[in-house]
């Protein structure tokens, strides 16, 4: 038993002589495990779009050549949720002072798997899918959305960016880049207001 003590002390005088050392003298413990931060659902980032607005647009007909003639329509944006869903669809139809005509349609698509949503543009007069889907996610209340595609020619991202400015406004804002997302050229900046 006299041997047991001793092993005991001696390994407690042990163990304080490097509990006293210097951390730069011994060996680091690890951290304790932090859990991963939570994945945010970003399944409802698109509610404080849903319903009727109206719509102020700014487009640059000129895309990627240095243009600074911008287009001014008004019209309206109205958005609604699908079956139930997180899914939501866009109606859009605008016109300027000269009397050109844009519409378009939007239909918006959440993964909860990915946490991403997939935006598609919609031609529902001929039946198609107008290239191919803008794909992100919301972080501190902007969405920031991509895809590649090409604009006369030229291989471009395109990204959208939407907001909530408050709770009667929201902010879209389209741009491409030619160069790999190195420079961004806005040329379409959609107001909404109710």
């Amino acid at each position: 038993m006299g041997d047991h003590i001793t092993r005991l002390v001696m390994t407690a005088a042990a163990a304080a002589v490097v509990l006293l050392q210097p951390a730069s003298g011994r060996a680091q413990a690890a951290p304790p495990a932090v859990p991963p931060p939570a994945i945010h659902d970003g399944s409802h980032d698109f509610d404080f779009l849903i319903g009727d607005w109206k719509a102020h647009v700014r487009r640059l007909p000129d895309r990627l050549v240095g243009s600074t003639r911008w287009v001014e329509y008004d019209g309206i944006s109205n958005h609604h949720k699908l079956l139930d869903s997180n899914a939501n669809f866009e109606e859009f139809e605008v016109r300027n002072a000269a009397g050109d005509h844009l519409k378009a349609q939007t239909l918006r698509l959440y993964n909860p798997q990915t946490h991403e949503w997939s935006i598609y543009g919609l031609d529902v007069n001929a039946g198609t899918l107008s290239g191919p889907a803008q794909v992100g996610v919301f972080t501190g209340g902007m969405g920031e959305f991509y895809a590649q595609d090409v604009w006369k020619g030229r291989t471009v991202y395109i990204r959208y960016q939407w907001s909530s400015r408050a709770p009667n406004e929201a902010h879209m804002e389209q741009a491409f880049s030619a160069d790999g997302g190195k420079t961004w050229e806005v040329n379409w900046i959609c107001e909404l207001s109710r």
